[in-house]
């Protein structure tokens, strides 16, 4: 597993001066490596962004001076704490009492000696590949990606410096004790595949993660789940796991992806009655704030009921304005509409209005991105699909975003002495449709949609014909 708080391969260094000189030497080189970052720094050519939501810079340029100001004092507090062997509690062993006693006596053997002088030399054992999700701590390795990470960090705490360490130093012991190191190879089962998972990227190249509610009110899915403490626990260990693979993802580079974008599905979620979830599921969400700061870029809750709203207005003082900015609410009937602010339509899953089916054949990375029409308030379009070549499968979808239309299929022959063929007849269509069609003879296949309301819509459509092996 790359995506660890761990020493990758844990590098032992003697060091045999004082320590206070050397956590002075380390301030020094940091606080020389911060000016070198921020003069040395250019911007590379950074993912387009859509105009419904942005996220903070991470270059240091754009940072204010209060900001670089947090993130360098936060980074020589880390280095000293990397240096002096202090981020992580340490580890007391039970001794038996033969074992103290011997101390004992090694305790008033030492007494009377002479105390040792002011500024002996200590010896200290240096890990300085500690890393967290791939990316080192250590500052003065000069990694643009430690940047990123200690941001995160500030960010959650309101670039707090001492309680960003702190939160820092309490999830790299989470990950220890958790044993998160591991957690990717773990065989966790697929009952719970289909509650959360990603699939795709935003706009701005988020990866995306789902999460289906409705799929724990299930009862044989909630009894597996929830029925025991050791399997609310395996829920909890899945949930991270799937995080940690979202992670994955991410480059964490100052102009690049490194956070996620969250989906959550309310439709038939569980209701009061399934305490154990409401239980589990708090203690998922509560674990992931604490543990992975601002690593949601944007939380959509959709097809959601009417008494969400009600709960999320008594929360809402208690959010502060940063957390409610990230959060966005949509009804059933906005659902498409809304999460194409977000999402291409090629990576909208069918069930939400988009072109994307499980175990896609048909179209590739090449060939999947859709063309957009806009169906203006009582017109009709058509879209033709033009082929030579006989034998030939003319393969389709096409999705409709804002209401119903009427929709036609047809193939016109190029013979104009030969029969239009009616593939499908004239019908009221509000979602996505795919089809398929093999021609005899060379013609174009059209496809006929009208608008007859005053609202106007769209439809997104793709193609490709597959010639003849023969």
């Amino acid at each position: 597993m790359t995506v660890e708080m761990q020493c990758e391969a844990t590098q032992v260094a003697e060091v045999v001066v004082p320590q206070e000189e050397l956590v002075a030497a380390n301030k020094v080189e940091v606080n020389e490596k911060v000016k070198k970052d921020e003069e040395e720094e250019s911007k590379p050519n950074t993912i387009e962004k859509s105009s419904s939501y942005r996220e903070e810079s991470n270059f240091l340029s754009d940072l204010k001076e209060n900001e670089k100001k947090a993130l360098n004092e936060l980074k020589s507090i880390v280095e000293e704490a990397i240096l002096g062997n202090t981020l992580f509690k340490k580890e007391e062993t039970n001794k038996s009492p033969e074992e103290e006693g011997k101390n004992e006596e090694n305790r008033d053997t030492v007494e009377g000696k002479e105390e040792e002088k002011e500024g002996d030399l200590d010896v200290v054992e240096v890990d300085r590949e500690i890393s967290i999700w791939g990316v080192p701590l250590l500052p003065s390795k000069g990694d643009e990606k430690t940047n990123v990470v200690l941001l995160k960090f500030l960010r959650a705490r309101d670039y707090k410096v001492n309680e960003s360490f702190e939160m820092l130093k309490k999830t790299l012991q989470w990950r220890k004790d958790f044993n998160i190191q591991s957690i990717l190879e773990e065989d966790l089962g697929s009952d719970l595949a289909p509650a959360a998972y990603m699939s795709g990227v935003d706009n701005q190249g988020h990866p995306i993660c789902y999460n289906i509610f409705g799929v724990l009110d299930d009862e044989e899915i909630y009894n597996k789940t929830f029925g025991t403490e050791e399997k609310r626990n395996q829920f909890l260990r899945w949930r991270v796991q799937l995080m940690e693979k979202g992670i994955q993802q991410l480059d964490f580079k100052a102009g690049g992806v490194s956070s996620l974008l969250q989906i959550n599905d309310l439709k038939n979620s569980p209701g009061p009655s399934k305490k154990e979830v409401r239980v589990a599921t708090k203690q998922a969400v509560d674990l992931l704030q604490d543990n992975y700061p601002e690593f949601v870029a944007k939380n959509i809750f959709i097809n959601v009921p009417f008494w969400y709203y009600a709960v999320h207005s008594l929360l809402s003082p208690f959010l502060t304005q940063r957390t409610k900015s990230k959060f966005v609410f949509v009804r059933p009937a906005k659902v498409t509409e809304t999460l194409l602010k977000y999402i291409p339509i090629h990576e909208i899953p069918i069930q939400y209005g988009g072109l994307k089916r499980e175990n896609e054949f048909e179209f590739s990375v090449s060939d999947c991105e859709a063309l957009e029409i806009l169906l203006k308030a009582g017109s009709t379009e058509t879209i033709e699909i033009p082929a030579v070549d006989v034998e030939s499968t003319f393969i389709w979808d096409v999705t409709i975003v804002g209401g119903e239309v009427s929709y036609k299929e047809e193939f016109v022959p190029e013979d104009e002495t030969s029969y239009t063929i009616i593939i499908q007849k004239d019908k009221k269509v509000s979602s996505t449709i795919h089809n398929t069609f093999k021609n005899t003879e060379a013609g174009k296949v059209v496809l006929t949609i009208k608008n007859s309301s005053s609202k106007k819509k769209k439809a997104f459509y793709r193609h490709k014909i597959n010639k003849s092996a023969i």
